[in-house]
């Protein structure tokens, strides 16, 4: 690919149609994993677990909440709740993606989750008190994913755009709770 010395000053010179194709052909078994992907690719492999388990450890708890919340205003709460445990579902899904196509193993296994989530297992006494562990747990999530992605940076274009697409739904999820967490504070008020 020859490109003119105006294109891309202070960047990385492209790679040669043939190196490309020559090192395609040689490591065709690694799948998705380029030469591109082996500088973080274990560190990145790690994070993604760890991401993974956050959103199980979410799943969890949410299901939990949308089992337990009653009453009128747990109504709303639970439906949010539900929407929530499905998206995170569908997060730890792509998330595991992912990690085998870059040549890793998700780590599904429930021995050591909530030591590699981000996100704590805790649930609320009181509908309130369940908003609220949600909500922190969400906060986590964004901060998380916030700083895996200016780890990433350029180097994994395809991890850092799955991951804020997540970002951008736990955003959602977080201003939701902030809204739940209003509502229950102005119930309890008036009661």
């Amino acid at each position: 690919m020859d490109v003119p010395q105006s294109q891309g000053q202070g960047k990385q010179p492209l790679t040669d149609v043939k190196t490309l194709r020559e090192a395609a052909r040689r490591h065709v078994e690694e799948g998705a994993v380029t030469q591109f992907h082996s500088e973080n690719r274990e560190t990145v492999i790690r994070l993604l677990n760890e991401a993974l388990a956050t959103e199980l450890v979410c799943v969890l708890r949410y299901r939990h909440d949308y089992f337990m919340a009653r009453g009128l205003a747990g109504k709303a709460a639970a439906d949010e709740f539900l929407e929530h445990a499905n998206d995170e579902l569908q997060h730890a899904d792509q998330v595991a993606e992912r990690i085998v196509q870059l040549g890793g193993e998700p780590l599904f296994d429930p021995n050591g989750l909530t030591a590699r989530s981000h996100a704590e297992y805790r649930i609320g006494k009181t509908l309130k008190e369940a908003i609220r562990e949600n909500l922190v747990a969400e906060r986590i999530a964004i901060d998380s994913y916030r700083e895996m992605i200016q780890f990433i940076g350029d180097s994994d274009p395809t991890t850092r755009r799955m991951l804020e697409e997540i970002l951008a739904t736990e955003e959602e999820h977080a201003d939701d709770l902030a809204d739940l967490l209003q509502d229950s504070g102005a119930t309890a008020a008036r009661s």
